[in-house]
């Protein structure tokens, strides 16, 4: 029941009648396994077990955007629901008649929920906004799918086309370890390369072992000429260990660079002394320097309110809910028409594009291809591109 009452709060919160602003959010709150029968809060005060923390934080940035367009007074209705609700499953949610008035759906979701949300969507001829998953999900032929954080497929090929650009005369050696998402990884690679219409990159690959040293690495690299160095794995772990052995070769003075894949953005310990020495490279599509009044207004409220300082997740709920929200506002009956609009910025440029069926030309969904690419250089991270 928890579920349904937080949705029927914020759903109070907007100022009703026929020509509201009606969207939902669907988010993985937990409240049912955070809440006892009284409603007592099952956890210390403060706390929160790990799996619950990305949906309720993305919650977080939701309602703070809530607050803001409120403030506009916007005729806003909201309809939260709790995705991993005891009392509802997904589909009973999915098919909830409330959802029969709303603009657009913004979820944060598994891959498994992809197609329910996505066929949802399709059904209503109504916007879902995927904001976590980097996945199609198989989905064809639905207009009304839109992916924000972009499919590996489309990482590959913006590393692919940031190399032709800043490293095409560069000896380029991808090091890999065995797997199925590495042979996808070498697939995108070498796909965009027969497609391009620059000079194709030249490059090596070379598979190493899970403790690999850096005499393995040494035979491919040089004194006197740059080498890039690519991960071809998402495997954070094996991440880390690349960087961490060239960068000890680099204090024998061979000369790298590293750059990494989109996984890299969780890893915080290149600020580390044993990564110093050499420049790591790795996209991102969210990159907020958070330097900006929206974002030192959301990290001051908690730092005073919550103790804690808000995850990305936060500034992302945020970001989706208000940008969305005030299109929604400015086009109302050619909302769908205009999802790929890049008015209302907020933290991060959103560059939404038709993806579309090669074998029919059909359009299949749409996805942000918006990539920044983020460089550690001796413990200070900062956007180069």
């Amino acid at each position: 029941m928890a579920g349904l009452l937080l949705m029927c709060f914020l759903q109070s919160r907007g100022q009703g009648g026929s020509g509201s602003l009606k969207i939902a959010v669907f988010s993985p709150l937990y409240l049912d396994s955070a809440f006892d029968a009284s409603g007592e809060y099952r956890f210390a005060k403060n706390s929160f077990p790990k799996y619950i923390s990305p949906g309720l934080e993305f919650y977080e940035g939701v309602k703070l955007a809530l607050d803001s367009l409120n403030d506009e007074k916007l005729p806003l209705e909201v309809f939260i629901y709790d995705t991993r609700s005891a009392t509802e499953t997904l589909p009973e949610q999915l098919n909830r008649k409330e959802l029969d008035s709303v603009a657009f759906i913004i979820t944060h979701c598994t891959s498994s929920e992809i197609k329910l949300f996505a066929d949802a969507g399709l059904k209503r001829n109504i916007p879902v906004i995927n904001v976590n998953m980097p996945n199609d999900g198989g989905i064809t032929g639905n207009p009304f799918y839109v992916v924000l954080n972009p499919t590996l497929r489309t990482q590959c090929e913006g590393i692919y086309r940031y190399i032709q650009k800043y490293y095409s005369l560069n000896p380029i050696i991808i090091f890999r370890k065995k797997g199925q998402l590495e042979d996808r990884i070498k697939g995108y690679l070498d796909d965009f390369g027969k497609s391009t219409v620059a000079v194709p990159l030249k490059y090596k690959y070379v598979d190493l072992t899970d403790s690999f040293t850096s005499n393995q690495l040494k035979p491919y690299l040089d004194t006197t000429n740059m080498t890039l160095c690519l991960a071809g794995s998402l495997d954070e772990v094996f991440g880390k260990r690349l960087v961490q052995q060239l960068a000890a070769l680099k204090k024998q003075k061979f000369l790298s660079t590293v750059m990494g894949m989109p996984t890299w953005d969780n890893i915080r310990d290149f600020n580390k002394s044993e990564f110093k020495g050499i420049e790591i490279i790795y996209s991102t599509p969210f990159y907020n320097a958070k330097m900006d009044k929206v974002s030192q207004g959301i990290i001051a409220y908690f730092n005073k309110d919550m103790y804690a300082r808000p995850s990305d997740m936060v500034f992302r709920g945020y970001e989706v809910t208000w940008k969305y929200v005030k299109l929604l506002q400015l086009y109302r009956t050619d909302f769908t028409s205009n999802i790929s609009s890049r008015l209302n910025k907020v933290f991060t440029d959103y560059d939404v594009q038709p993806v579309l069926n090669k074998q029919n030309m059909t359009l299949d969904y749409f996805e942000n291809k918006k990539l920044y690419f983020l460089k550690w250089q001796d413990g200070v991270l900062k956007g180069i591109y």
